[in-house]
């Protein structure tokens, strides 16, 4: 019979405890919260120099600024969005809003040649789309 008095024993000694976290939860959770989350521009301290490649020039990356206020670059295929905000602002000092990475898929081409056909492969990469507030532009000169 001594084996079921020291497990009841270790039952109260269990509530005891469960009791005394408790009391402790409803302790914390009277403290106010405060958050000190303000928007800022993301600035990097690290060397942002080799995200972005160059801009993308082409017939519908001239029209996205005037419609949306998008501008679109090549990026390195290893930079995620948030090195390319980083970069935008390190670059051109303005902060944006959105930034969406598309894959630019590699493609096969062949060429005619006198030997005959050649084929070959156009190289691939990543573009960003980087979104900008109104009345913010970027200057490529």
């Amino acid at each position: 019979m001594a084996l079921f008095s020291k497990k009841q024993e270790t039952v109260k000694e269990k509530k005891k405890v469960v009791k005394a976290v408790k009391v402790t939860a409803k302790k914390d959770a009277k403290k106010p919260k405060t958050s000190t989350k303000t928007p800022t521009p993301v600035v990097s301290k690290k060397d942002v120099s080799w995200v972005l490649v160059k801009p993308r020039i082409t017939e519908k990356s001239t029209i996205t600024p005037e419609k949306v206020n998008a501008y679109v670059f090549e990026i390195n295929k290893d930079a995620t969005s948030i090195d390319v905000k980083a970069a935008i602002y390190a670059v051109y000092k303005v902060a944006p809003v959105k930034v969406n990475i598309t894959k630019i898929p590699t493609k096969e081409v062949s060429r005619q040649r006198r030997g005959g056909a050649k084929k070959g492969f156009k190289q691939g990469g990543k573009k960003a789309y980087v979104y900008l507030k109104k009345g913010d532009k970027i200057e490529f000169v």
